[in-house]
């Protein structure tokens, strides 16, 4: 079997417990060093949801997805899933190694479609292949700026939270358990992986202001952050061994198209609001550290939705506007466009699920492009309500809490939270940085406020 059929087959047949999981990742981050890792790169659970899942295989899958020929790493697949169920470490060690000898050994097939499309890197070369890039940002007023950024933090975190329990899940394995989900399944919990990146991104920006470069950044990655996974994992070993950006995202780095970037992105357009430019320019700086090409647009693509979302009500108008701060030859940009494609042709979401999931059922569920085009899809059809946006990725499945967190983000600055979904989370992130495990929503936003006025009078 192929990678990427072992991985849908594996989505395909994981079923969303009756009773969600609680505080689950509190016990995620207990169990890190009982678990011999070898064991938990073959197969582990998603954290707070239960689902399965496998970096392995999605590592053999994603350099499928990059043009690579990887069927003689493919043949070690399904006896490695069966030695790490069997337990067997010593032997599942060996295949480990001759499995990773085989991608090292990997040619690249120049006819695969990965290879019709151009990844700029350098930021000036990536804003010259923007669609009419412009020289500057035009400077809009501001009113009531740090409630929009709070009801930002807040759409996040609820976004987040509510999509948490389904993490990983596919949506007709959802509705099957849960029916229609347009409430918080559990009581929210807000410590998660995703929002520590953007915590320290903020930290970041207070501390070096205009000076702040990926090196900067990177630094704080190793001052700050004890644990991550797939992209920033791999980042995060590269930084310890001298390697920077943006080496520290390409180098031996399979997952760098993955969804890592494009899920911390908002606290860049938070930053530079009304200001799209600029905040596609500070996601390239945050991206590199961990991803490259198509991972590092995608978190521009999420910058630049949120910068806008402050400037512009209409939300497909805003994703059109979106578009052009993005690489014009790039396969993310193509991929954008295929999805608007399908959106724009169909008054049916269902019917246009079904054609978007069959479309990127090749790609890993945590891989950027499945999960963009459950955001467009939740932005484009949610009726601006974000109960309705809420279901609709639901109805997705796949990242559904970094995809919560984004679309979260969108409509909280635009003012359309409720209480039902700002109520229960009240005033408290916990995360699992030193010394930053419990920080206050409206002291986040204060902050953020404080760096983006600083940012506007340059």
């Amino acid at each position: 079997m192929k990678a990427w059929q072992i991985e849908r087959q594996m989505r395909s047949e994981a079923v969303p417990p009756k009773q969600p999981r609680t505080r689950g990742w509190q016990s995620h981050l207990q169990a890190l060093t009982v678990e011999d890792p070898i064991l938990s790169f073959w197969h582990s659970e998603v954290p707070a949801s239960g689902a399965p899942t496998s970096l392995c295989v999605g590592m053999v899958q994603s350099l499928a997805n990059k043009g690579y020929r990887v069927e003689e790493a493919e043949a070690f697949l399904l006896p490695g899933l069966e030695l790490a169920r069997q337990g067997n470490i010593p032997e599942l060690k060996v295949l480990t190694a001759e499995l990773l000898e085989k991608l090292h050994q990997a040619a690249v097939d120049p006819a695969h479609p990965y290879y019709r499309f151009e990844h700029p890197l350098g930021w000036e070369e990536i804003r010259a292949s923007m669609a009419q890039p412009p020289v500057q940002d035009k400077v809009f007023p501001m009113v009531d700026l740090e409630q929009k950024i709070l009801q930002g933090w807040q759409g996040q975190l609820a976004g987040a939270a509510f999509g948490s329990p389904l993490e990983g899940y596919l949506g007709g394995q959802i509705r099957k358990v849960y029916g229609v989900v347009d409430h918080y399944l559990t009581s929210p919990e807000t410590l998660n992986d995703d929002v520590v990146y953007e915590i320290v991104f903020l930290e970041a920006c207070e501390k070096y202001g205009v000076d702040l470069n990926s090196r900067c950044l990177a630094l704080e990655w190793l001052r700050w952050i004890p644990y991550a996974y797939s992209a920033e994992e791999v980042a995060l070993k590269n930084l310890q061994q001298g390697i920077f950006p943006p080496q520290s995202g390409s180098w031996r780095n399979p997952y760098s198209d993955w969804i890592g970037a494009q899920m911390r992105g908002m606290i860049c357009g938070m930053i530079a609001p009304g200001k799209p430019l600029e905040a596609a320019r500070l996601a390239h700086l945050d991206a590199v550290i961990s991803h490259s090409a198509n991972g590092v647009y995608g978190e521009m693509f999420a910058a630049v939705l949120t910068s806008l979302a402050f400037i512009e009500r209409d939300l497909p108008s805003l994703i059109e506007q979106a578009m052009a701060y993005l690489p014009q030859k790039s396969e993310y940009c193509a991929v954008v466009g295929e999805i608007l494609e399908v959106l724009k042709s169909t008054s049916d979401s269902a019917a246009a699920w079904k054609a978007l999931d069959r479309r990127f059922e090749t790609y890993h569920w945590i891989h950027a492009y499945p999960n963009i085009a459950a955001v467009l899809f939740s932005l484009w059809y949610g009726e601006a309500q974000m109960s309705r946006s809420f279901s609709l990725l639901a109805d997705a499945g796949l990242d559904v809490d970094c995809n919560g967190g984004l679309v979260g983000t969108i409509l909280g600055i635009q003012g359309r939270l409720s209480e039902e979904w700002v109520a229960p989370l009240g005033d408290v992130v916990e995360t699992y940085l030193r010394n930053r495990e419990a920080l206050s929503i409206r002291s986040l936003a204060q902050r953020t406020a404080k760096v983006a006025q600083e940012l506007r009078k340059l």
